[in-house]
Formats: C-alpha cells, sequence, structure tokens
C-alpha cells in the first residue's frame, strides 16, 4: 500500500522524496523517519479496519506501513509480531502496584523482538531487488536478519563481535547466513558492515541506520494499542483507549535507542491519525555499563557522549548508541524518564520473571528489572497501569541465566537421598 511520501531527518527537519536518500541524512547524518500520509489513511481506514484484520502478524497494520504485503504467507516472515501480553499479578503485589504487564517477544519466529525490523526491511530489499541484505549485530538482529531472509530466499551476511553469545552465533549459522565474527566490539562490527555496504553495493539494515527498521519495531506499539482498546475500553468507566488521567506506562530497554524510538513513532502515527487520545508514557531503562543515553536524557541534552560499555546483558551493550536522539526524545516528549539499572539486579528480574513462566535473556530482563527500580524510587504509583517488555529469550543467552539460579542437587538414585534433600 506504501502511504508514504518520503523522509524527514530527525535532527535539521529536512525532507527527502522517496529514491532521493536510502539511509541517513546526507547533510547531517540524522536518522531518518518514513513520513506517513495521515490524510489519505484516515480517507481510507478506520480504527476498526484496522482491529477486524484476521492477521495474527504484524501485517495486520499493513495499511500503516511504508512496504507492499510480502509474498509466501505461510512463511516465517508473516509470523513476526501479534505477540502475548500476560498479567503479572504476583509480582505487581510485590510492587505495590495494582496493575503489572509484560509483553513477551520471545515469542517472534527467532525468539526476539527484532523479527519486527528484519520482517519489513527483507521486505523493502525484496521490492528494491537487493541481491544481498548485510547488518551488524550482537545476535538477536542478525539472528531475526538470518530467519526473515531464510524464510524468503534472500542472501544475507551478518558481522558480529566475536563475543557475541554461541547460540546467538548458533542461529546465524542455521539459518544459511554469511557469519563474519569481528575482532571487536559491536561499534567496531557496525562501522565495518556500512563501509561493506558502500564498497560492494549491499543493502544494509544496521539498526538505527535504515529507517525500515523503525517501521517494524513500531508495530509493538499498535499491537500494545490494540491490545488495551480491546481488553481495557472499560478503564476508569470511560470509552477511550488510553486514560488521560492513568497513562499507561511503557517500560522499555535501550541500548542502541532503537526499540524505544520505534515504539514512540507508533504511538505517534496513532496520535497523528487521532486513533488515541493521548501519549502513553515511554521509560527506558539502560545497564549501568551502557548507559550513553540515559547519560544525556539525565543531563538534558541531546548531545550523546560515547561510553565504553560492560554489562552482561549483551544485547543493549553499545558504546555510541547510534539512535540516540530519538531514544532521549522518546522519553522527553511522553513525559517519561531513563533509569539505569545493574547487572546484579538485572539476574535477579530474570529469575523473578522466570517464576512467573517467562524465560527472558538479560536484555529482555532489564525492562523489568527498570520497573522494580521505579517503584522504590516512586516514578510510578499504585494504580499506575505499567507494561513491561521483554526483548527476547533466555535460551539466547544460557551463561547468564544460570546466574540467576541456584546450582541443582546431585543425589543418589534412593529414594533415601531424596528425602535427605527435602
Amino acid at each position: 500500500m506504501k502511504n508514504f511520501s518520503g523522509y524527514k531527518c530527525s535532527l535539521c527537519g529536512t525532507e527527502y522524496l522517496q529514491g532521493q536518500v536510502t539511509y541517513t541524512c546526507p547533510k547531517d547524518g540524522g536518522n531518518l523517519d518514513v513520513i506517513l500520509d495521515y490524510e489519505i489513511i484516515k480517507k481510507k481506514f478506520q480504527p476498526e479496519d484496522i482491529t477486524s484484520r484476521t492477521e495474527s502478524s504484524l501485517w495486520r497494520y499493513l495499511p500503516l506501513l511504508p512496504v507492499d504485503e510480502p509474498a509466501g504467507a505461510s512463511t516465517p516472515l508473516h509470523a513476526a509480531g501479534w505477540t502475548p501480553v500476560f498479567a503479572l499479578p504476583r509480582l505487581a503485589k510485590n510492587l505495590n502496584l495494582k496493575y503489572l504487564w509484560l509483553k513477551d517477544e520471545s515469542r517472534n519466529p527467532t525468539a526476539s523482538f527484532k523479527d519486527r525490523a528484519s520482517a519489513v526491511v527483507v521486505t523493502r530489499a525484496r521490492e528494491i531487488k537487493a541481491d544481498v541484505i548485510v547488518t551488524a549485530s550482537t545476535g538477536n538482529a542478525g539472528a531475526a536478519l538470518a530467519g526473515m531472509s531464510a524464510a524468503v530466499g534472500q542472501k544475507a551476511i551478518i558481522f558480529a563481535p566475536k563475543s557475541a553469545p554461541q547460540a546467538k552465533v548458533a542461529q546465524l549459522l542455521i539459518f544459511g547466513a554469511k557469519v563474519i565474527l569481528v575482532d571487536g566490539t559491536y561499534d567496531d562490527a557496525f562501522d565495518l558492515t556500512v563501509q561493506a555496504s558502500k564498497e560492494f553495493g549491499w543493502y544494509c539494515r544496521n539498526t538505527g541506520y535504515n529507517p525500515f527498521t523503525l517501521e517494524g519495531k513500531k508495530t509493538a506499539a499498535f499491537e500494545i494499542w490494540e491490545w488495551w482498546l480491546k481488553t481495557h475500553r472499560d478503564w476508569h468507566k470511560k470509552d477511550s483507549t488510553l486514560d488521560n488521567h492513568s497513562p499507561l506506562t511503557v517500560f522499555v530497554s535501550v541500548g542502541d535507542g532503537n526499540i524505544i524510538s520505534g515504539i514512540h513513532k507508533g504511538f505517534k502515527d496513532l496520535l497523528a491519525l487521532g486513533w488515541i487520545p493521548n501519549m502513553p508514557r515511554i521509560i527506558g531503562v539502560q545497564a549501568e555499563g551502557s548507559a550513553a543515553i540515559a547519560n544525556a536524557f539525565n543531563a538534558n541534552t541531546e548531545i550523546i557522549t560515547p561510553v565504553s560499555a560492560n554489562t552482561l546483558a549483551d544485547s543493549i551493550s553499545v558504546d555510541l548508541p547510534r539512535d540516540g536522539v530519538r531514544a532521549v526524545r522518546a522519553a522527553k516528549q511522553t513525559d517519561g524518564a531513563y533509569i539505569t539499572v545493574s547487572d546484579d539486579e538485572i539476574i535477579k528480574a530474570i529469575a523473578e520473571l522466570g517464576k512467573m513462566g517467562v524465560f527472558p535473556e538479560p536484555a529482555g530482563a532489564t525492562a523489568y528489572a527498570g520497573v522494580v527500580k521505579a517503584a522504590a524510587l516512586g516514578l510510578i504509583h499504585s494504580d499506575d497501569p505499567i507494561l513491561a517488555l521483554n526483548t527476547g529469550s533466555g535460551l539466547k543467552d544460557v551463561r547468564a541465566a544460570i546466574r540467576a539460579v541456584p546450582e541443582a542437587p546431585i543425589i543418589e538414585p534412593t529414594l533415601d537421598a531424596v528425602k535427605k534433600l527435602l
């Protein structure tokens, strides 16, 4: 359907037509926002036209996406998105909260939030007839690209730091992507990927670089909106998607900033269409050892100063966030905040969510760790509706998961041994 007219630089505001640019603003390197044609969309669609669609994937929001529907309806490319939301009443009680939910992105085809971006980017690559798609990744983005590419026979190349968890590297290889491990950081892999894409003419999927990644990630905001609309229409006895007095607060783990920016973009699209009365509050959560965006937010600046990232949450371990400015704005423009949590707090969050039946990787548990800290600091109140995102499966990083739980005992195969243990 391609209801978009071009792009707008997030820094200088320059607008470009389709075909004039591909990645970032030529003037200042700013990230580009896809410009949807809201007036055309409003003429064609009402909210019920979207919520009545039958697709159980992100493609139910095709009228709000800048790509046409991809071919191959039975492939994993069509299975990204439409992830469940679980209530967490026991954890809510522990935190003196009335309402706490978790949106579980580990249910995506390659078990992470990044499938959303890759599904849209691969679709875009097929439209422009790209021979090869390349990306830098600590694991999840690469696995998502490899999986979505494999689904439609697209060639994919992944540059990953050699420190990436083995389970994530295994996914890349199983999906048939060409994997190149870089003796350096994610940021080194990112820069090398951009250089290679320019040299060889590859289509670059890099997060915070390719504007279509944001368009895939914003679909999580659409799902949150639809979930809220269907299950909480009578909130405070008001016929409203998001209550004016108690706005939904969404907690998001943040690394390079693209997920939180994407969720913000999704809600901004809905607000521009008049489909929500106000913006939900967005709170970003970073690991203390990788907090460049939180540092900028708390210093009330959009200047992102690089850090030397050091955290076990590899998916959000970034020296220089590539989507930092928009990530700062996501919290600032929604009356949100940024919180930092320690690796120990992240490990504890993995264990707590595990007891609820959800197995998150460290980056996925970071958002919930932020909820715990926000409750302790008084940043959220008992009657605030809270939603946290789990962005990936714990099976992607079993080494971290083992740190979250005590070792299992080893006993002799006798009933007496069992009784002694009990």
